[in-house]
């Protein structure tokens, strides 16, 4: 049994608690403008993100973390750099997730932020099949951010590649499974969730990093998942002149991203054509740009399905009985990309002043 996601249900009937929220909402509103702040700046956290991404590989999980930081409504407890495929094109080191933390460094450099999360280093490969876990530094973090008591705002682990480390703290912790969320940016494309699209039966880049971890958290542990599966974390399409218009008024901060991009683009005699899929975005989407009432990704579409068992080659088997997970099939990139554009272009006026 799945449900599909009907944004009438959202609705709301005027009632005195929304007027009065309302009513409250334009007092901040008049004072921050008296004291010359912007709205964004009143803004309070209200989800704690945990963002792991794979930053010596693909440039988009850079503008994706890029955005993050300026996302008011999230908290960053914390940042992890972790490894692609052995000997990978984009990153043939073997020290991909330290490679990953000089980045973010990087990144952070060019934005000339007052403060800045702390960054560390995954495993740079994935654990040997069968391999008992492995305690280290980021599980210890993953499973002390999860076990909080201190706080109650909700945990959200925002992964835009593999999930080695992930996994990892869920064999070592099961009971953390219930205190955290999963947003991931990963998998194949769901058969009946296509659309027309001719069917791929090649296994899906960020699932390949690490088969074994996808297969410990979808099989074998009891997280909430949010899926943006291949087919959709493709639709994040921009093109070429957008982004050079626009990153061209950012500052240091446009200069770094759009020399991560040409890194990549002209390693191809085509250079690729005249967009680029930033596919990490739906992280930002998913996380902060969430409705102002009841939190919730209101503008983008998913379904509501058990969570199947995820066979070796990426596969999903229908499992029924099994805990809720959504499945996006659809990103507003409209929202995404705006607001991505305005707090780059906001954080350079901020800067220049």
């Amino acid at each position: 049994m799945e449900r599909i996601r009907d944004d009438s249900s959202d609705m709301y009937s005027p009632v005195p608690s929304r007027r009065r929220f309302i009513a409250g909402m334009a007092v901040l509103v008049t004072s921050a403008l008296a004291s010359g702040r912007t709205f964004a700046s009143a803004a309070r956290p209200r989800f704690r993100v945990i963002i792991d991404n794979d930053f010596s590989g693909d440039p988009d999980g850079l503008f994706q973390l890029a955005h993050h930081l300026l996302s008011p409504s999230i908290e960053i407890p914390f940042i992890v750099g972790s490894h692609i495929h052995v000997n990978d094109f984009l990153d043939p080191s073997r020290t991909q997730a330290e490679d990953a933390v000089s980045r973010v460094h990087g990144l952070m450099s060019a934005m000339r932020l007052s403060t800045v999360p702390t960054v560390l280093a995954g495993r740079d490969a994935a654990a040997a099949p069968g391999a008992a876990p492995v305690r280290s530094a980021v599980t210890d973090r993953i499973i002390r951010e999860a076990r909080r008591s201190d706080t109650q705002v909700p945990l959200v682990y925002a992964a835009g590649a593999g999930l080695t480390e992930l996994a990892e703290a869920l064999r070592i912790a099961p009971d953390i499974a219930t205190r955290m969320r999963l947003v991931w940016i990963g998998g194949s494309e769901w058969p009946d969730l296509v659309h027309g699209m001719p069917r791929r039966n090649d296994p899906e880049y960020n699932f390949t990093i690490d088969a074994g971890a996808a297969q410990t958290v979808f099989n074998d542990a009891g997280i909430e998942i949010w899926q943006v599966p291949r087919n959709v974390y493709r639709q994040m399409l921009v093109s070429m002149a957008e982004l050079g218009l626009r990153l061209g008024r950012a500052g240091d901060l446009g200069r770094f991203l759009l020399d991560a991009l040409d890194a990549v683009r002209y390693r191809y005699p085509d250079h690729m054509g005249e967009t680029y899929i930033l596919g990490d975005s739906p992280l930002v989407t998913l996380t902060a740009l969430l409705s102002a009432f009841e939190p919730d990704s209101s503008s983008s579409r998913y379904v509501v399905r058990p969570t199947p068992l995820l066979g070796a080659d990426g596969t999903y088997r229908q499992r029924e009985g099994s805990r809720l997970m959504r499945v996006y099939t659809g990103i507003d990139t409209r929202l995404t990309f705006a607001d991505m554009f305005a707090r780059f272009a906001s954080h350079q006026t901020a800067q220049s002043a």
